[in-house]
């Protein structure tokens, strides 16, 4: 059985172009993932490193494709060593860097963003997801903060668990053309937009563009390269081998 771990849109691309292809098991975070996917081999949850050990087990997994998110550090480092622990194949695909220019702000971790921030002043429109919205709320101080997040219960709820007030909350689903984008940061008028470097796919480019136009200062929480296979079909075609080697 082949474990395919879910977390970008990617993800949804791959399982489109298995077709009947049914000797996997999807697992993605939420239940708002679900309405993505057409299909029964789904597990929805999140993991830690002990119950991907048991899941694999469990499901007799004797290959891991990783499609999480790029900034999901702990999911691939958890993925990793489940295939070195049981001795499992591991496949990570990868969003290739898309900032190699540094004439923005680019800033190595979120530990450098939050000190960064703390020392900013005026209005900082963020398309950084809802995972870290405490921690940016703890430096806002009389600045005004909007935060671009996906229309999921979640993602709402910890905005409110931070006391973001919904005039600062903007839920909506990509991806963004920077035409879009454009929209979107002409109405809040920002000084700066934090963004990650999430690859093409995850609309960086975009919204940097975006940003220039208007003269908006993009601010880009960077990634390290990582290491694995940056093409579909090479994922799809390495799945395929082991299912007919398994059939042989």
């Amino acid at each position: 059985m082949i474990w395919i771990i879910g977390g970008t849109s990617e993800t949804r691309k791959l399982i489109d172009r298995l077709g009947d292809f049914n000797n996997y098991i999807l697992t993605i975070a939420t239940e708002d993932g679900k309405e993505f996917f057409d299909t029964d081999n789904l597990y929805i949850g999140r993991l830690s490193k002990d119950e991907m050990i048991d899941f694999a087990k469990d499901n007799n997994i004797d290959m891991i494709v990783d499609l999480s998110h790029p900034y999901a550090k702990i999911v691939s480092e958890n993925a990793s060593f489940v295939s070195e622990e049981l001795g499992i194949e591991y496949v990570r695909y990868v969003r290739k860097i898309a900032v190699h220019d540094r004439d923005n702000i680019y800033l190595n971790s979120y530990e450098e963003a939050f000190d960064f921030l703390s020392n900013v002043k005026g209005t900082v429109f963020f398309t950084t997801g809802s995972k870290n919205i405490k921690d940016f709320e703890k430096v806002r101080g009389d600045n005004r903060f909007i935060y671009r997040v996906l229309p999921a219960l979640e993602s709402i709820e910890l905005c409110k668990k931070s006391d973001v007030h919904m005039r600062d909350i903007v839920a909506i689903l990509g991806p963004f053309s920077k035409e879009f984008n454009k929209a979107m940061l002409s109405a809040y008028n920002p000084d700066y937009c934090v963004m990650k470097d999430s690859g093409h796919a995850g609309g960086t480019v975009e919204k940097i563009q975006a940003c220039k136009e208007l003269g908006v200062k993009p601010i880009i929480i960077g990634r390290d390269e990582e290491e694995g296979i940056s093409d579909l079909e090479t994922i799809e075609n390495i799945i395929r081998r082991k299912y007919l080697l398994q059939m042989a």
